[in-house]
């Protein structure tokens, strides 16, 4: 029983007439009787009662009706599927995302794809490290990357997404706070909230560049992992940070984010294998550029 015979099935059981069906098929009428009369000798029954006027279905006919609808219906699901697996409107997608970008970049692109490409199932994460993301997408754990800084690696395609100025998260009483801007040599006396040094992350390096430039080293420096903890630990008076302009998206009360006097810049980047990436992760990446340059 092919899907081909339940189709002339299904076209005869609704138009009750051999010529009319054949011409619904767009194939020559002997064909279609053809077909037919061998789908009654493997089923081993016969499917219609025929006269000279008219063609019914016996009650095989009637029953197999609705088994054949729903072959014929889950053969087209499965090829609409296959066309939208091939044009990337359809799979998953794996996206990590640096800790920085996770509060203004992640929600945005989870709103856009959704409404731009629901069959695609996205599994989002957020604040990570870079090196953690690179090896994550050489490895397989993850499609796309949202990084910051340079990223180095023949394994990888990079398309720089923007450059975003470093704001100073200071404590809501700190003497600064209220500033329209501050010196970054200002707060040389400071203790700064810094991301790990550890797995070499691409914002402690940048923050202490910064510093260095300024004329100065930190007087101590509180290492924290998350963005989110990050800013908290300033809330709470153990120093202050140097973090990029989007993360005053992440709104905490006993914060004041002050722009610097010198600008210093960070850049974002998306990082996705350089080969070997599905229709769908080109589907996410196309959405994730829009929303960054949106």
């Amino acid at each position: 029983m092919e899907l081909r015979q339940l189709r002339y099935f299904l076209a005869l059981t609704e138009e009750c007439h051999f010529g009319r069906a054949a011409a619904r098929l767009h194939v020559a009428q002997p064909a279609l009787s053809q077909q037919i009369k061998q789908l009654e000798r493997e089923l081993g029954i016969p499917l219609f009662n025929r006269s000279t006027r008219r063609v019914e279905p016996t009650e095989a006919g009637r029953q197999l009706t609705g088994y054949a609808r729903a072959l014929v219906a889950e053969e087209e699901r499965a090829r609409v599927h296959m066309r939208e697996l091939a044009t990337g409107h359809a799979g998953r997608v794996c996206v990590g995302f640096i800790g920085t970008a996770t509060y203004d970049v992640l929600p945005q692109v989870a709103r856009t794809v959704r409404a731009q490409l629901p069959g695609v199932t996205m599994d989002l994460r957020g604040e990570l490290l870079t090196p953690e993301l690179v090896e994550g997408l050489k490895s397989g754990t993850y499609d796309l990357a949202v990084v910051r800084g340079a990223v180095a690696d023949a394994d990888l395609r990079i398309t720089p997404l923007r450059s975003e100025p470093l704001v100073a998260v200071l404590p809501s009483h700190h003497p600064l706070a209220g500033r329209p801007r501050v010196a970054l040599e200002a707060l040389a006396d400071e203790p700064f909230v810094i991301h790990p040094s550890q797995s070499r992350s691409s914002m402690y390096d940048r923050v202490l560049s910064a510093c260095e430039r300024a004329g100065f080293q930190p007087a101590s420096l509180v290492e924290v992992g998350e963005t989110a903890t990050l800013v908290v630990f300033v809330a709470a008076g153990h120093g202050v940070a140097l973090v990029p302009q989007s993360v005053q998206s992440l709104s905490l009360d006993g914060v004041t984010y002050v722009p610097l006097a010198e600008p210093e810049s960070v850049t974002l980047a998306l990082a996705r294998r350089a080969h070997r990436n599905s229709p769908a992760a080109e589907q996410v990446a196309s959405v994730i550029e829009q929303c960054v340059a949106g």
